[in-house]
C-alpha cells in the first residue's frame, strides 16, 4: 500500500478508535404560513340538465367570489365533479327521482386578514358548505432548514458531553441519517387532529358577520441520528 493510498476504517469500535452514537431533536412553533379552506357546491334538478345548470351556476358563483379576493389567495383548484342520479324507492324500473350535482374546490390563502370574511360570504351561498381552514407550513419554509439544523447541533453537543464524560473528545464524524420530519401537508377536506373545522351551509337571508379566526401554531419536529470517533479515553 503505498502513502497516497487512504487507510481504511474499520467497521466497528475497537480500544484505539471507540465510538459513540446519539440522537438529535428539534421541536419548534411557528406561525403557518398557509390557510386551507375545502368548498363543496351542492345542487338538485328533477332532470340531469335542471341540477347541471344550477350547479354551473353555483360554482361560477363561488369561483368568481374567491378570484375576487386576488393576492389573498394563492391557489385556486377544482377537485371531484359528479353528478348521481337518484331512483325511486317505489315502483319497477329505473326511474329517476331526481339527480344530485357536487363539485370540490380548494383554495389556498396567505392573507389571514381576508379568510374569516372569504369564508363567511362562501358560506352564505346557496348549498355551499366550507371546511376548515386548515393551516400548515409551505415545504420550502425556512422553519424546516432551522429544526434541522436544530437537530444536529444537539447531536453533537450531545456527544460532546458523552465524550467529557470519559474524559476525551471527539475524534471524527462517521455518518449522519436524517430519520424524519414531521409537519406533512394536511388534506383538503379530511380534517387532521388538532386543527381547526368549521362548516357551513345554506343561505343567510343577511350578510354575516366575518368570522374571526386565528391562525393555529405548527409544530415543527426533525430527529437526525449521528456517529462519531473519540480519542481513546483514559479509563
Amino acid at each position: 500500500m503505498t502513502s497516497d493510498e487512504p487507510t481504511p476504517t474499520t467497521a466497528y469500535a475497537t480500544p484505539d478508535a471507540p465510538r459513540v452514537a446519539v440522537r438529535g431533536e428539534a421541536h419548534l412553533e411557528v406561525d403557518p404560513e398557509i390557510a386551507r379552506i375545502g368548498i363543496t357546491v351542492t345542487a338538485r334538478g328533477t332532470d340531469r340538465r335542471d341540477a347541471l345548470d344550477h350547479l354551473t351556476r353555483r360554482n361560477n358563483d363561488a369561483l368568481t367570489l374567491v378570484k375576487s379576493y386576488g393576492d389573498a389567495v394563492e391557489r385556486i383548484e377544482t377537485g371531484a365533479f359528479s353528478i348521481t342520479p337518484e331512483l325511486t324507492k317505489r315502483g319497477k324500473g329505473e326511474r329517476v327521482r331526481t339527480y344530485h350535482g357536487r363539485v370540490h374546490l380548494t383554495a389556498e390563502l396567505t392573507d389571514f386578514t381576508a379568510l374569516g370574511e372569504l369564508t363567511t360570504r362562501l358560506a352564505d351561498l346557496d348549498l355551499t358548505q366550507v371546511d376548515g381552514p386548515y393551516w400548515t407550513l409551505r415545504p420550502t419554509s425556512p422553519a424546516h432548514r432551522t429544526a434541522r439544523q436544530q437537530a444536529v447541533t444537539e447531536a453533537v453537543q450531545r456527544a460532546r458531553e458523552y465524550a467529557e464524560a470519559l474524559g476525551t473528545t471527539l475524534d471524527a464524524l462517521l455518518d449522519l441519517a436524517d430519520t424524519g420530519t414531521d409537519n406533512a401537508p394536511y388534506p383538503p377536506y379530511a380534517p387532521a387532529p388538532g386543527m381547526t373545522r368549521a362548516a357551513f351551509a345554506g343561505a343567510a337571508p343577511e350578510a354575516a358577520a366575518p368570522l374571526d379566526l386565528e391562525p393555529q401554531r405548527q409544530t415543527v419536529y426533525a430527529q437526525v441520528t449521528a456517529r462519531f470517533t473519540l480519542h481513546p479515553p483514559q479509563l
